[in-house]
């Protein structure tokens, strides 16, 4: 997994958020044009942060995945359709794994989706210090492949998935998908 911004940084954004927060996190590192090229046009209708809390438990994985779904088509977020799936997929893994293996120490999580000019990003936030480690798993056993799978999909939507410590002491899971898929297939 790669570095990149952590939730909760930068300025104020251009959407209106779910909870009324609104912040830019700003693209993922590495993203945007190169250093001389042209800016891209913006800010679009679609581009903003938009963060939500929601419990801990075992419904929240699906009224996750349709907030993260439904936002992104009423902000005419123009993302290819295997993406999305894709992203959405994501999300349940990363909110299935704080419900599962954080709730305890964390009764809350927070998801965020950031869009940028081309790229879509989420992130599932919660308080237990535990980072897991995606790429130690035992293959005897049938569980624990949830962040496997969303390292998968990031690498082959050409994208980027890190974990990273909070100020608080817990963690931040995210992955950040291009709009497009690799080599310009739509």
């Amino acid at each position: 997994m790669d570095g990149g911004p952590p939730v909760g940084t930068g300025s104020a954004g251009t959407g209106a958020a779910v909870d009324g927060q609104a912040a830019n996190t700003g693209p993922p590192v590495g993203a945007g044009p190169a250093v001389g090229g042209p800016a891209p046009p913006g800010p679009y209708p679609y581009e903003g942060v938009w963060r939500f809390t929601a419990p801990a438990v075992e419904p929240t994985v699906p009224r996750a995945r349709h907030a993260v779904s439904d936002l992104l088509l009423r902000r005419g977020v123009p993302v290819h359709e295997d993406h999305l799936h894709g992203l959405l997929l994501i999300v349940s893994e990363l909110v299935t794994n704080a419900v599962k293996h954080a709730a305890l120490l964390s009764p809350e999580i927070g998801i965020e989706v950031s869009v940028g000019v081309d790229w879509v990003r989420v992130a599932v936030e919660d308080s237990h210090p535990y980072r897991p480690k995606a790429l130690e798993t035992d293959q005897d056993n049938t569980g624990g492949r949830g962040l496997l799978l969303v390292k998968a999909i990031t690498r082959e939507a050409g994208g980027r998935c890190d974990v990273q410590h909070t100020a608080s002491g817990g963690k931040v899971i995210w992955a950040a998908l291009p709009f497009a898929c690799p080599g310009g297939n739509s």
